[in-house]
């Protein structure tokens, strides 16, 4: 199963436009929780979904700007770097997604500057 916990930078297609996000996932054996921040008006939405295998779906809704709740599912890579899929707001709209981890990993940053005081 992947582990998809971390920060992730992201874009997601409606009618062609893109819109950035950045979603922060927290997993739990193969339960997703999280938040996501999109660019532009819509804001801050809460996530909760699954990861089965390479699979991951979850469900986004937004705190303040949307009562529509947003079903995302897609496919996450081998090396569990990157994750492509659909997402579709019930029947009116629908699009493309992709997300790449985030390079800003602070865990891994700070577990490697420990590291390196540590002697071996």
């Amino acid at each position: 199963m992947a582990d998809l916990s971390g920060i992730w930078l992201g874009t997601y297609w409606q009618q062609g436009v893109p819109t950035r996000f950045e979603v922060t996932f927290i997993q739990s054996g193969n339960t997703l929780a999280g938040n996501i921040l999109d660019e532009g008006y819509l804001g801050e939405a809460q996530i909760g979904g699954t990861v089965v295998g390479r699979g991951v779906s979850f469900t986004k809704q937004y705190l303040t700007t949307s009562p529509d709740p947003v079903s995302y599912t897609g496919t996450v890579s081998e090396d569990e770097n990157y994750m492509q899929g659909q997402w579709q707001i019930s029947r009116l709209s629908s699009g493309t997604w992709e997300a790449y981890r985030s390079e800003d990993n602070l865990t891994l940053e700070f577990n490697h500057k420990i590291a390196q005081k540590v002697p071996v």
